[in-house]
């Protein structure tokens, strides 16, 4: 009877010791991602995201902070226009958990790099955005510079933080937290910039650009975008010597006081006309962001830049 009794016992200690084996196995084998945070804390596991240009990086930046690995593809000063991925971005967008763009026609290379990449979870920024059309451009296509308006880019902060909370839920306190604190910056600017314009009388409140870059700007504040060097949404666009007659005539006719041109784009035809005109040719920061330090290395300095710049050419 001892005997049976010792086997039993047995049994149950080797039964014991294999299902403490087992718990501290799974364990051990449980991603850190599902396990719960402590509120406000990030999860360990970081997302791949990719955004295409400078600019809607550094939204992308404010909003995930350390909760992602992020890669911006098109470098500091670039142009998105005239943009060519190379072998190493279908790489990175084949690899990446989300690809976030600004849309509305701007990233004109992205859907062969999606294909060539497979398929990869994509959001466009811009969804949502009132889009405005390019009454002079001859494809007839929505003007996809939409961050000129601070309002817009509100839009984006909802678009990337749902999209990164839907990727990522265990981290969704900490994207909707940055994105509402960004928000609140953005208001910030948007008052600001209202504030500044203010100090241009209202007849002198008339845009020439490179390209057509400022049309949510001006009508968000109030200017008249008399024309454009490349009266086009690319700046990748070619100009006929009619065209840019007429826009000569235009802006000796009402008294157009300086041309803007961006960093991104050959300062040569603006400089051409700016001559023939006699008006000053101000630089301005439109399509890409500068390299840390810079002048406009983040979305926040480029609007004050720009913005400083035009109030000072105009008032």
């Amino acid at each position: 009877m001892i005997q049976v009794s010792g086997q039993i016992i047995a049994r149950f200690y080797r039964l014991a010791i294999l299902l403490l084996a087992v718990s501290i196995l799974l364990e051990a084998c449980t991603p850190a991602a599902t396990q719960s945070p402590a509120p406000g804390a990030v999860a360990t596991r970081s997302i791949k995201v990719i955004a295409t240009t400078t600019i809607l990086g550094d939204i992308v930046k404010q909003i995930g902070k350390e909760a992602i690995e992020l890669r911006i593809l098109l470098p500091a000063g670039s142009d998105p226009h005239t943009f060519e991925p190379a072998p190493q971005d279908v790489i990175a967008v084949a690899e990446a958990d989300l690809v976030i763009i600004n849309g509305a026609g701007l990233e004109g290379f992205l859907e062969r790099l999606l294909e060539n990449a497979g398929a990869t979870q994509v959001v466009s920024a811009s969804d949502g955005v009132e889009l405005l059309q390019m009454g002079d451009d001859l494809t007839g296509a929505a003007d996809p510079h939409v961050w000129f308006n601070p309002l817009n880019v509100l839009i984006w902060t909802q678009n990337i933080e749902r999209g990164l909370s839907d990727l990522d839920p265990a981290n969704a306190e900490h994207y909707s937290a940055n994105a509402e604190a960004y928000r609140a910056e953005l208001h910030q600017l948007d008052a600001w910039i209202e504030e500044q314009v203010t100090l241009i009388p209202p007849a002198n409140r008339k845009l020439v650009t490179d390209h057509r870059t400022f049309g949510y700007f001006a009508d968000r504040y109030g200017f008249d975008q008399v024309g454009a060097v490349i009266p086009s949404s690319s700046a990748a666009a070619e100009p006929s010597a009619a065209a840019l007659a007429a826009l000569e005539d235009s802006i000796r006719e009402l008294g157009v006081q300086a041309i803007f041109i961006g960093t991104t784009v050959a300062p040569n035809l603006a400089q051409r006309v700016a001559t023939d005109t006699g008006v000053q040719l101000v630089t301005l920061y439109t399509d890409a962001l500068t390299d840390p330090g810079g002048e406009a290395a983040s979305y926040l300095e480029l609007m004050r830049y720009d913005v400083s710049a035009i109030v000072e050419a105009l008032k």
